[in-house]
């Protein structure tokens, strides 16, 4: 457990400095306490590190003053941790959004790299491949319709069961079957009383996610993407993707339910390829499944398939990455996600904790350098499969304080990922745990979210539409 306190005041930075802290010490309870301990209350109290916080320089501007502050508390931390950050002092969760910004200004790559080794501490191969993505984003961005476009996510929390390091809304189908129907008809009714906020503009992108939306039946997902081509012009929307995600719940019948509609996109998410941590985080199939369900989709006439990974599952290692990349490489996907492993509060990973600690449970995925070779051998992979980083984003808890990258042939980017990352256009998004986002012509952001229990989310789908009308009436 790790302690810091407050010597004086800068307490308005708490956030900032424990996102730094939970950076250092990946896996520790990090713990604010009132004040300074003996070293005979440090240990009773079972704190490894107390730490006092720095007082800030308030004679300066306040951004000025907040990066300062945060370079004194990096330079503290990397003594008493013995350690660097790959991302510097930036602990958000979208680091190439400053990058985009400096670009729009007109600034060259040259200057964006020196303001952010000499604000931010970040250099080396993190900054390069940051420059890169934004550059990529822009480009991308600048064949959309801008601040007032739009984009519609439609959320299914269903799944055929609940993998061990889910954090999200999800359902077991089998558990919640009756609740499927009056969820659907809950969401169709959302969307009616929604999309009209929209004032009969097109979206850029519709994106169906989850959960796992294929957990639906042929005829269900029939229903759903039926009623989403009734209520905007989805032939006429610049990506249509459905994450069909886990390969036990596709088949060519659903598989030609998604070609009878103007869908483009598809995800056929494996997370590694390794057959012992599948079974390990509670995956009901076989990596041959997922192959097979690849081959459907390029039967049925997918030309644009996206595969999720995710690093630093349960006792993989840099050599299992490779592995996975090897099997995946004759697939040839247009996209490629790499997620490093978030152990999140709701997951089940952190809720088996059985008290001997991260570093046990993960192995591999907490060692030193490990992650680290892991994503490289990811993007090592990725770019042999001849696909590029496009968007980046980052969680807290994350295996070796790394980043989420998505790698796409050109062509193939995923436009509803990079809207969300840079939050240049607004989402309205439907279903029980989703927030929808409204971005002002002014570059203000409000969000609206919808409750998460199935339950709770019909019964008060009034409350959940009029938060939406506040947003855009």
């Amino acid at each position: 457990m790790i302690g810091f306190y407050f010597p004086g005041v800068g307490e308005n930075f708490e956030y900032d400095v424990r996102g730094l802290l939970t950076s250092f010490f990946p896996g520790e309870e990090i713990k604010k306490i009132p004040g300074a301990l003996t070293e005979e209350e440090q240990r009773a109290a079972g704190f490894r590190v107390v730490y006092a916080v720095p007082e800030p320089d308030f004679t300066r501007p306040y951004e000025d003053l907040k990066n300062s502050f945060m370079r004194r508390v990096y330079d503290e931390l990397r003594v008493l941790s013995g350690t660097d950050l790959p991302w510097g002092t930036l602990t958000g969760i979208r680091p190439t959004k400053l990058i985009m910004q400096m670009l729009e200004e007109g600034r060259r790559p040259v200057e964006i790299a020196e303001h952010m080794r000499r604000i931010y501490y970040l250099d080396g191969e993190k900054l390069s491949l940051a420059i890169a993505i934004a550059q990529r984003e822009r480009a991308v961005l600048a064949g959309l319709s801008g601040p007032e476009g739009w984009s519609l996510y439609v959320g299914i929390p269903f799944c055929p069961s609940r993998c061990s390091y889910c954090s999200f809304t999800s359902y077991p189908i089998e558990k919640a079957a009756s609740k499927v129907e009056p969820y659907l008809e809950t969401m169709f009714y959302e969307m009616d009383q929604s999309i009209p906020l929209m004032k009969g503009v097109i979206p850029d992108t519709i994106y169906i996610g989850g959960g796992t939306p294929t957990a639906l039946s042929a005829g269900q997902l029939d229903r759903l993407l039926d009623k989403i081509c009734r209520s905007v012009p989805a032939d006429r929307v610049k990506e249509f993707t459905v994450e069909a995600g886990r390969p036990d719940s596709i088949t060519p019948e659903k598989l030609q339910v998604m070609r009878n509609y103007p869908v483009t996109r598809i995800s056929v998410n494996p997370q590694t390829m390794q057959q012992r941590t599948l079974d390990t985080i509670g995956r009901l199939h076989t990596v041959e499944d997922i192959v097979r369900a690849f081959g459907m989709a390029r039967d049925a006439g997918f030309d644009n398939i996206n595969m999720d990974l995710i690093l630093g599952l349960p006792g993989e290692t840099s050599a299992d990455v490779q592995d996975t990349l090897a099997q995946l490489k004759p697939l040839a996907p247009e996209s490629l996600t790499v997620h490093a492993l978030a152990i999140k509060r709701a997951s089940r990973l952190r809720r088996e904790d059985n008290g001997s600690g991260e570093e046990d449970r993960f192995g591999p995925a907490y060692e030193k350098d490990e992650p680290a070779a892991m994503m490289r051998a990811a993007s090592s992979g990725a770019q042999e499969m001849g696909l590029f980083p496009y968007y980046l984003y980052r969680q807290k808890n994350m295996a070796g304080n790394l980043e989420n990258v998505g790698y796409a042939a050109p062509g193939k980017e995923g436009l509803y990922n990079i809207l969300i990352m840079e939050e240049k256009q607004s989402i309205l998004a439907v279903g029980a745990g989703n927030i929808s986002k409204a971005v002002y012509p002014d570059g203000r952001i409000e969000r609206a979210d919808n409750v998460k229990g199935l339950e709770e989310y019909r019964l008060r789908i009034e409350e959940m539409i009029e938060r939406k009308r506040k947003l855009w009436l």
